[in-house]
């Protein structure tokens, strides 16, 4: 796929919308579908459902605001990330703030947390989502994860949320994480992998692409990609396959299937490739 300014401009059009349809019963997922009645309504069902079946507990998800959780993730990269109190946590593609706001509640006031999004309209949610429930350690800052607005070794803890996979540039983003972290400072992702290739038919869809779908990367390349980068201790904590016969019933699978002329049959073994992984790494003290 050579036009990545248009990729990327569909990436941002997508999650523009989703943010701003935050208080409908119409969005769609990042890693999986599910309507969510985000703003002021309790949280639906589905993206309740959704949240806890990639790793979030109950209590987590009770103990911020409701408004945060768009239901776009496919793990929880907070679960193993041993976050401390007084840690500067940095979450690239951050959204309403469903990590972020989790994470400030980790490191307590005399820590920070920085959420990057490249989507005017998740900033702007997730800003006001900081700002009603009162939130001072926890910041929101427009940027590409390609280019951090960030300082050099000025962050402990990069975590992540099935958002690296639509990047169309992952080295630079590893890239990016190193420069930020501080030495000894550690990566704690989750993300869609890939167990093979995927047909060209569908790694050339837009459609897929902004799905999460096209532009995930092999697990053995993903894991390159970060060593390459400069860090070390690189493993898969964990993984999980995809529900597909869920997925490939899906409206948005459906919409692919009939746009790019995919077979509802091609779908399912595409999503039978795909896998949610944490992935963690250190950068050398």
């Amino acid at each position: 796929m050579k036009n990545t300014k248009n990729i990327q401009k569909k990436v941002q059009e997508r999650y523009g919308k989703i943010a701003a349809q935050s208080g409908s019963a119409s969005s769609s997922s990042c890693c999986g579908p599910a309507a969510t009645g985000c703003g002021c309504a309790p949280i639906s069902a589905s993206a309740k459902d959704l949240s806890t079946s990639v790793g979030y507990s109950e209590a987590e998800l009770q103990s911020i605001p409701q408004e945060a959780n768009l239901g776009l993730g496919c793990g929880n990269p907070l679960a193993l990330a041993g976050l401390r109190p007084g840690e500067t946590v940095l979450d690239l593609g951050s959204g309403g703030g469903i990590d972020c706001f989790l994470a400030s509640q980790r490191v307590g006031a005399s820590g920070r947390v920085i959420g990057v999004d490249m989507t005017p309209e998740m900033i702007h949610l997730a800003r006001e989502n900081a700002s009603k429930n009162h939130y001072p350690n926890v910041e929101f800052r427009l940027g590409e994860i390609e280019s951090l607005p960030v300082a050099d070794g000025s962050v402990d803890v990069v975590i992540s949320n099935c958002v690296i996979n639509l990047s169309v540039d992952k080295p630079r983003v590893f890239r990016e994480i190193f420069r930020v972290l501080k030495p000894g400072g550690r990566m704690m992702v989750s993300d869609i992998v890939l167990t093979r290739e995927l047909p060209e038919s569908i790694k050339n869809s837009v459609a897929a692409y902004t799905g999460c779908i096209a532009g995930a990367l092999t697990r053995t390349d993903y894991l390159a990609g970060i060593h390459e980068a400069g860090f070390a201790d690189v493993k898969v904590v964990a993984e999980n396959g995809v529900p597909v016969d869920l997925w490939a019933d899906d409206p948005q699978a459906k919409d692919l299937a009939a746009k790019e002329k995919i077979s509802k049959k091609q779908i399912k073994d595409a999503l039978g490739m795909i896998l949610s992984a944490k992935i963690s790494a250190g950068k050398p003290a």
